[in-house]
């Protein structure tokens, strides 16, 4: 459902794209920021049951949709859906007849399963439409029913099905259990396996019998532990999976089953203390597996012999990271997508006998020579209470010493900054700005110990790491303390606002993008199953309210000197926009310099590539005005 929003918009006009494309930048900076802002991208893709073609995801139109290419060389796409909403993720039906893709209605999170035939033609809706949420999650192995999420019956829940493409009907396969997603279901269609969520970091993977509904705990532990990647062995004696259960670090392992379903303890095949076991996909015939590691941000691959454990070095990757990853129905390819700070994300297929990756996909960068893009150095600092933290440093070319510096905080908490293409980022280095994108307590991708350093009445620490990494970029020659910016979306708007107001002095500028301002707002107007995996995270507003009001920005904006550009999306049910129209109208009652962009075709996150442009600029030229550039002040 969307939230209900405070009687605050008639007082905020959403400011026009025109207005925000305006004269701080010159014509030549401002023509090569919308050419960063309209590259292109491909991602989510998947094969179609001979092998000679894929589906995937572009936003080639203008809006990320249904696309299908041909595997042979020279292969020209061809666009399948032409929606005025953005789809998610596609899955090519084993069977050959269908494509089932997701859809989030005005960019908002009440997603909506679709099928269609490879050609377009007879697309129907699947899921019941509305407001509740659904996901997709793939087929059975022969095709004859699609595996799909619904909090139909209860919003704060998440109930897993079979659907028959022909009818609709449903199957039950867990239903009123929590939050529930299908990872996996056997070759002989009788089981699935099902990861449900305890909370944020913590999960658990269950054996689920669709005839008797009879469920085995596979991966019973104490305190916390995440659980991803899960995947049956093709003769379902074997559950293969990434787990932290027993290393601080996610490693790669196996869980044998006994015949009554019964699981052995998680046998650890590979384990690393430099990275975590990300991903990783396992062949159809069970025999290899392609490991992804995340190291400190960048991905590495290696390929796992199941059955000898030996591993092998995969060939060299076409960019810092890559995922999605899948192998061909023969098992002789692998398609991935692979992505890097100044690389677009595209389809990419290793020959597996050749050893050697061949681009499918082209994402066009008109206007964008791809060598002229910063590329990040890793940064290395340690907070005040010895903690070791990091960070990716993007700096504009041929510039040293200290400079306009902005912070860029990711979203989760449970997230991490990575070598990735990202818009704002290049646009802001290409104006003369350099950019640091933090991984403070909290992040993702350095262990189970850290992601959980930020967790409650903890979270004081991690707004101290906005303080230590500022002055760390200061000390270290990177950054001018006159001329620093801060920004960020999601959680990481929550940053920025925690910034500006435990900090008043020290930034010059800060840009909140879908930030979460007021905790106590945030439960009572996020969809259900949000605010009940998020009290271990955040803190409970039932028992901890007091707490959570003490480490809510919303409480403390009167402290706030720093100029602000707050965007949003007029449909997000993640972190509703009474978020924003707080911090608005508290700020322009107190004649604080504030700027309001409200996309009203758009959710958690711009997926219109007009909205991408009309954002970055408004964001490159704020920043421009109030921090100057490396060879000029404001």
């Amino acid at each position: 459902m969307r939230p209900p929003r405070l009687a605050l918009a008639a007082l905020l006009a959403l400011i026009p794209a025109a207005a925000l494309a305006a004269a701080t930048a010159t014509p030549d900076i401002a023509a090569t920021v919308e050419a960063i802002a309209r590259i292109k991208s491909a991602a989510s893709p998947s094969w179609s049951p001979d092998g000679t073609q894929l589906a995937y995801i572009s936003n080639a139109s203008g809006s990320p949709q249904v696309w299908v290419i041909s595997t042979a060389p020279g292969g020209a796409p061809k666009q399948v859906t032409k929606l005025a909403d953005p789809v998610q993720s596609v899955a090519w039906s084993p069977a050959g007849d269908w494509l089932a893709y997701d859809v989030a209605p005005r960019g908002g999170l009440n997603v909506q399963v679709w099928l269609a035939h490879p050609d377009g033609s007879g697309a129907k809706l699947v899921t019941g439409g509305g407001a509740d949420n659904n996901r997709l999650y793939g087929w059975t192995p022969k095709g004859e029913r699609l595996a799909i999420g619904s909090a139909a019956r209860d919003p704060a829940a998440m109930d897993a099905y079979l659907v028959d493409p022909a009818t609709a009907a449903r199957t039950v396969v867990v239903e009123g259990h929590g939050l529930n997603t299908v990872t996996d279901l056997s070759a002989d269609g009788r089981y699935a396996l099902v990861s449900r969520l305890v909370s944020r970091g913590d999960n658990n993977i269950f054996r689920v019998d669709l005839k008797t509904h009879a469920e085995f705990l596979i991966t019973p532990h104490t305190g916390t532990a995440s659980f991803g990647w899960a995947r049956f062995s093709p003769d379902a004696k074997f559950v293969y999976l990434t787990s932290d259960a027993a290393t601080d670090m996610a490693a790669f392992g196996v869980v044998e089953l006994a015949t009554e379903g019964q699981p052995g303890p998680i046998r650890l095949l590979v384990s690393r203390t430099d990275a975590e076991a990300e991903d990783a996909v396992l062949s159809h015939d069970g025999r290899r597996a392609l490991l992804i590691w995340n190291v400190a941000g960048r991905s590495q691959v290696m390929l796992l012999d199941t059955t000898s454990g030996k591993l092998s070095a995969a060939p060299a990757l076409p960019a810092e990271l890559v995922r999605s990853a899948e192998f061909s129905p023969d098992d002789k390819r692998l398609i991935l997508v692979a992505s890097g700070a100044a690389a677009p994300a595209d389809l990419h297929v290793l020959d597996l006998a050749l050893g050697r990756f061949a681009r499918l996909t082209e994402s066009a960068h008109d206007g964008v020579d791809l060598t002229t893009l910063s590329r990040p150095s890793l940064v290395k600092y340690k907070a005040r209470d010895g903690v070791l933290l990091s960070g990716w440093l993007y700096r504009p070319k041929g510039v040293t010493g200290p400079g306009p510096t902005v912070f860029l905080y990711h979203g989760g908490p449970e997230g991490q900054s990575r070598p990735a293409l990202s818009g704002d980022i290049q646009a802001l280095t290409a104006s003369g700005l350099s950019v640091f994108a933090p991984n403070v307590r909290g992040s993702t991708g350095f262990g189970k110990k850290y992601v959980n350093l930020d967790n409650g009445p903890l979270r004081v620490n991690g707004v101290k790491d906005i303080e230590d990494t500022t002055n760390a970029l200061v000390k270290l020659g990177y950054a001018d303390p006159k001329r620093l910016g801060i920004m960020g979306g999601s959680y990481g708007g929550y940053m920025v606002m925690a910034g500006v107001t435990e900090f008043p002095d020290m930034f010059a500028a800060g840009a909140d993008l879908y930030g979460v301002v007021n905790f106590e707002t945030f439960f009572a107007h996020t969809q259900p199953w949000m605010a009940a995996i998020s009290t271990v995270e955040y803190g409970d507003p039932k028992t901890q309210a007091d707490m959570l009001k003490a480490l809510s920005p919303i409480n403390k904006l009167d402290r706030v000197k720093t100029p602000l550009i707050v965007l949003h999306g007029a449909n997000d049910t993640n972190v509703p926009v009474v978020e924003a129209e707080q911090i608005v109208a508290s700020l322009k009652a107190r004649g604080v310099p504030v700027t309001y962009v409200k996309f009203p075709d758009e959710g958690h996150g711009w997926r219109k590539l007009a909205n991408r442009v009309t954002s970055t600029q408004a964001i490159v030229n704020f920043f421009g005005k109030h921090l100057g550039t490396a060879s000029n002040a404001p």
